[in-house]
């Protein structure tokens, strides 16, 4: 599915490098060594650079560059032939900086920039700490070294953190508007507090503090934060890591998250990035997270970098995937039997769990897939377990002759040219016999391959899909409580295969639970 966004993000990022507008004030770069030869600006947008402009350097090496828009200053690349480049962080201030080829990094002066002179003090400084700590870190790395050595290194090691926390906060206090002060406090981890006594589960109580300060050093009023490489580390750690991967849950705190953004620059980002993620994940039913997006930013114009074509795209393939959401009811399918003229409803069959098994006769990995989901049929029937298989095939024949082949013995169903001729359907769906989304069965279940397996509650809402067999088997053991020791076995297996990922569902009682604490 990511084939879909991966197409838009050029044009996306493209949309951003075009509407910088020029500025009164200059950057001005000599570069000792490079005369008459191109230097480009690159912006940093989350983890990524791109050019953004160009110049040529004077018969001195001096380039000089015009500056920038609020919204479009942060942290920028200097890239020199080879390619080399060093950073900057560009602010609405003039900027005069020199170097040469020999290092540009080691040899970069500030001549005038408040934020850089701030910038490369704080990176000098750091890495003459790394410097000074790393014989400390050799010794409590040697097995031979003694204890007395070892609590020396310990000792030196917490001195010299220390004084890389005091430096910070001397820079959160005496510099706190500064931008790279701002870059340098997204890096900061958030402080935990011990959980409140008598508290019942205090790790929890914690990872709940955790989730709901994790942004407390971000501005979220301040676009420049997005042209920082922390940005998006923080957004990805955020949307990967912290958050339980529950779709319902994932789709809850992402749009908490986008309508904290108070600048258009991070609601581009960050919805972006959410959308993509979900719509390209290998995870089951994150494409949950995608639709809730699209129809809450995309469809109702709030999204307003794409162009129609793209958007169009877009709401299409959302469309596309409406009907077949986790935690959602499935539109009720009404297709005849082998009989041909018996019409056979989805929402008739009373059971606990209805698997919909979408295949066809001349499919290769059906003919594997099929006869081990009969067994499976065949073992949790009498626990409330049916099977409507709906046979793909266009064809009649093929489809009657495999399922009597195979003693199919659970509701067999399917369309043939004949009902789906334009005057009979339309005849069947307002005579009542049957809906459109029977007969485009195909397009209700987004069916591009076969098997495609749902896994449905007694209200006929979607627990899991794109299940083999043998997954639905584990899984049903866990929503029935069953301990029978090769559930995990189960999940082991199926996780080390070389298919697309397809994570097993959580149980219902461990939704509930999850879903609960998240509210």
């Amino acid at each position: 599915m990511n084939r879909l966004l991966h197409s838009i993000l050029f044009a996306f990022c493209t949309f951003f490098m075009f509407t910088a507008s020029a500025q009164d004030n200059s950057i001005k770069i000599k570069i000792k060594g490079l005369a008459n030869q191109p230097v480009y600006l690159a912006n940093y947008y989350g983890e990524k650079l791109y050019y953004s402009d160009t110049t040529v350097t004077d018969g001195n090496g001096l380039a000089t560059f015009k500056g920038k828009p609020f919204d479009k200053c942060g942290k920028y690349a200097v890239v020199t032939p080879g390619p080399k480049f060093f950073d900057l962080i560009i602010t609405e201030e003039d900027i005069d900086v020199e170097t040469d080829t020999l290092d540009l990094s080691g040899h970069l002066k500030i001549n005038k920039s408040e934020e850089n002179k701030e910038f490369l003090e704080y990176y000098r400084f750091i890495s003459k700490q790394r410097m000074a700590r790393d014989p400390h870190d050799k010794v409590m790395a040697d097995s031979t070294a003694s204890e007395a050595k070892k609590s020396k290194a310990r000792e030196e090691i917490e001195r010299l953190n220390k004084e890389v926390i005091d430096y910070q906060n001397r820079l959160f206090t005496t510099q706190p508007d500064l931008l790279f002060t701002k870059y340098l406090k997204m890096t900061m981890e958030v402080n935990i507090p011990d959980a409140p006594e008598g508290t019942a589960d205090a790790q929890s109580w914690k990872y709940y503090y955790y989730r709901a300060h994790y942004w407390d050093n971000v501005d979220f009023t301040d676009p420049r934060l997005v042209r920082d490489q922390m940005f998006h580390r923080l957004l990805d750690k955020y949307y990967t890591k912290v958050l339980p991967q529950i779709p319902d849950t994932l789709l809850k705190e992402a749009f908490s998250l986008v309508e904290r953004m108070q600048n258009y620059d991070m609601f581009k980002y960050t919805t972006h990035y959410i959308t993509y993620a979900a719509e390209s994940s290998n995870i089951m039913c994150m494409d949950k997270v995608f639709v809730g997006m699209v129809e809450r930013y995309y469809r109702n114009g709030k999204v307003d970098w794409l162009n129609a074509d793209q958007m169009k795209k877009i709401t299409e393939r959302a469309d596309e995937l409406r009907y077949t959401l986790c935690g959602e009811p499935v539109p009720n399918i009404i297709l005849p039997d082998e009989s041909l003229t018996n019409w056979v409803s989805l929402y008739d069959i009373k059971a606990k769990y209805t698997i919909i098994a979408i295949w066809e006769a001349n499919c290769g990995h059906c003919k594997k897939e099929m006869p081990k989901l009969l067994d499976l049929y065949h073992e949790w029937k009498p626990r409330g377990v049916e099977v409507f298989a709906i046979g793909n095939d266009f064809e009649t024949e093929p489809w009657l002759k495999f399922v009597k082949d195979s003693k199919m013995d659970w509701i067999n169903v399917s369309d043939n040219p004949a009902i789906n001729a334009t005057d009979s359907a339309t005849k069947l769906i307002y005579s009542g016999i049957t809906t459109l989304p029977s007969l485009n069965f195909r397009t209700t279940f987004d069916v591009f391959s076969t098997p495609k397996v749902f896994l449905l509650d007694a209200d006929k809402k979607i627990i899991a899909k794109q299940l083999s067999a043998e997954q639905i088997g584990e899984l049903l053991k866990n929503l029935e409580g069953d301990n029978l020791g090769s559930a995990k076995d189960g999940k082991e297996k199926s996780g080390s295969t070389g298919k697309k990922k397809e994570a097993a569902a959580p149980s219902r009682k461990e939704k509930a639970k999850l879903d609960e604490k998240t509210e």
